[in-house]
């Protein structure tokens, strides 16, 4: 009989996690191995059990699904990742492939997509999203710098210009300066609008 593909799961949300696991355990070749309800239980949980793959809610409390990933291909090599969100975005799916995720599925999918993803990442394969990946094309690449992404990441939090200065280590000047330039990019007329604009592409 062959292996089972040992799969870790992580969701801060019970229910979608108890009923994602129920529909992965009803594979016969998929067996769900461990569970986790944040970023860092899912990182300890991957290192413990060094599962074949990772599926990832991109969302958690401490270190979202990204972070998760990255820290598993360092530290269990064998572990494929994928991310299964409500937050299918553009930018989100972009930085998920430059980790190394190897597949990303909206939570919309229904279970016969999740488990041959599953399957195919396991397999060393790769899932996207149809639609997403149209998506992520069309949109094309974030035009903001990491400097301006960081500035408005914080700027969305509500923090204000001198607080935001006090982080980054600039000028409120400077800080003023970075969320012009990020607005003329986004063509946008204040930073409110360049926060809700980049959120809804995911670029940051």
């Amino acid at each position: 009989m062959t292996t089972p593909i040992r799969v870790l799961l992580a969701d801060d949300e019970n229910l979608v996690r108890s009923a994602v696991a129920g529909l992965l355990d009803l594979a016969d070749d998929i067996e769900v191995v461990a569970q986790a309800a944040s970023g860092p239980e899912a990182i300890a949980m991957g290192r413990k059990e060094e599962p074949d793959v990772a599926v990832l809610d991109l969302q958690m409390p401490g270190a979202d699904g990204l972070t998760v990933a990255a820290a598993l291909h360092a530290d269990v090599p064998t572990c494929r990742t994928m991310i299964v969100t409500s937050h299918g975005r553009p930018g989100y799916l972009r930085r998920a492939l430059e980790v190394g995720v190897r597949g990303f599925l909206p939570k919309t999918a229904s279970g016969t997509t999740l488990t041959d993803a599953v399957r195919t990442v396991a397999a060393g394969g790769r899932y996207v999203d149809p639609e997403l990946a149209a998506d992520a094309i069309a949109v094309g690449q974030s035009p903001l710098t990491p400097r301006e992404s960081d500035v408005l990441e914080l700027a969305a939090g509500g923090a204000g210009i001198e607080e935001i200065a006090a982080k980054v280590s600039l000028s409120p000047g400077t800080v003023r300066n970075h969320l012009s330039a990020a607005g003329g990019k986004l063509g946008v007329a204040n930073r409110h609008e360049a926060v809700a604009k980049a959120r809804r592409l995911g670029w940051i």
